[in-house]
């Protein structure tokens, strides 16, 4: 593996004070409906409303300043390209974010709102990489991978590192996965304090639960899932971590998904997005899997459309506990 639990701990000294400590939270509610200890990291609650403040805040820092003078890149969904833009605002380089046509409002405005430049391009991986590739060479900024990247799986870790100081005695930890990077960066940290760790995926985006029972990484699939921030195929770095430490990769429905989420917003009075909702619809329909266990969840992030929510139709809710 090229990244390791001290990597993790390195990067936690080096965004001390760029990134939130979040908070853990706790609903006696969602553990008697998952009869379960449930104790949520509240990453949803971190500067861009989201864990990749972390990476981003970490490989950043990690650029010389020579090299930051022509900005950094990426190509982003929505929360990977509003943390990279407001990390390498930080440190006065400009950020241009690749980003496709069809995302989020919310998240391009986020995007938009740290001063970065936005590009559009088509929704395709094609699309993202010829554009992104084309953004480098007349610029020469520094591409920050979304996921596949060392410092950004180490710094996604130090949620997790935070986690189980702030909570003894966890058996299990649960992280949506869609690149990869929280999940390894959990793994990372779950392997050194003994802790069973697992993934949280949707059916319409299986890449990483195919790859895992197979045993080979899944390159290419067309996903179709609520969860927007869940659409990439697992990095090679994400996948050699999750592989070999990660215990399994637990899929769900997106209504199973929706009705987490409307259960966190209910119950917790908490908004997250479904991209983050789906660790606990993932725990609460394998139960039995965490009988008498004391599991950590870590809610990803919280950037939603409040003017597109999935579960305003009550139909949609209809599998709540």
């Amino acid at each position: 593996m090229t990244v390791s639990y001290t990597d993790v701990r390195e990067a936690s000294a080096r965004i001390a004070g760029h990134v939130h400590i979040t908070p853990v939270m706790e609903s006696e509610q969602l553990n008697r409906i998952a009869g379960l200890s449930l104790f949520f990291k509240a990453e949803h609650l971190q500067k861009v409303g989201a864990f990749k403040a972390r990476g981003a805040v970490n490989a950043v820092f990690s650029l010389d300043k020579e090299y930051l003078k022509q900005g950094v890149t990426t190509h982003s969904s929505g929360n990977h390209g509003a943390a990279l833009a407001r990390a390498g605002a930080l440190r006065g380089g400009q950020a241009r974010i690749v980003v496709p046509s069809d995302a989020s409002v919310v998240k391009k405005a986020a995007i938009a709102g740290y001063g970065a430049q936005i590009i559009e391009c088509e929704p395709t991986l094609a699309a993202r990489q010829a554009t992104l590739d084309r953004v480098v060479a007349e610029t020469k900024a520094a591409f920050i991978h979304p996921y596949d990247d060392e410092m950004i799986i180490a710094g996604a870790g130090t949620a997790a590192l935070e986690f189980v100081d702030q909570v003894r005695d966890l058996d299990a930890m649960v992280a949506p996965i869609g690149g990869g990077g929280l999940l390894a960066g959990t793994a990372l940290v779950s392997q050194a304090q003994g802790i069973k760790v697992f993934g949280a995926e949707p059916m319409g985006a299986d890449d990483a639960a195919r790859s895992f029972r197979s045993g080979k990484r899944v390159l290419e699939h067309v996903p179709d899932t609520i969860c927007d921030g869940l659409l990439t195929t697992v990095g090679e770095r994400n996948w050699d971590i999750v592989h070999s430490i990660v215990e399994d990769i637990l899929l769900v429905s997106d209504e199973e998904t929706v009705a987490a989420m409307y259960l966190i917003w209910s119950r917790m009075k908490q908004i997250v997005e479904p991209s983050s909702a789906v660790a606990l619809a993932a725990i609460i329909k394998y139960k039995d899997l965490f009988s008498g266990l004391r599991v950590g969840v870590i809610l990803s992030g919280g950037n939603v459309d409040l003017a597109e929510l999935p579960f305003q139709s009550s139909n949609k809710v209809s599998n709540l506990t």
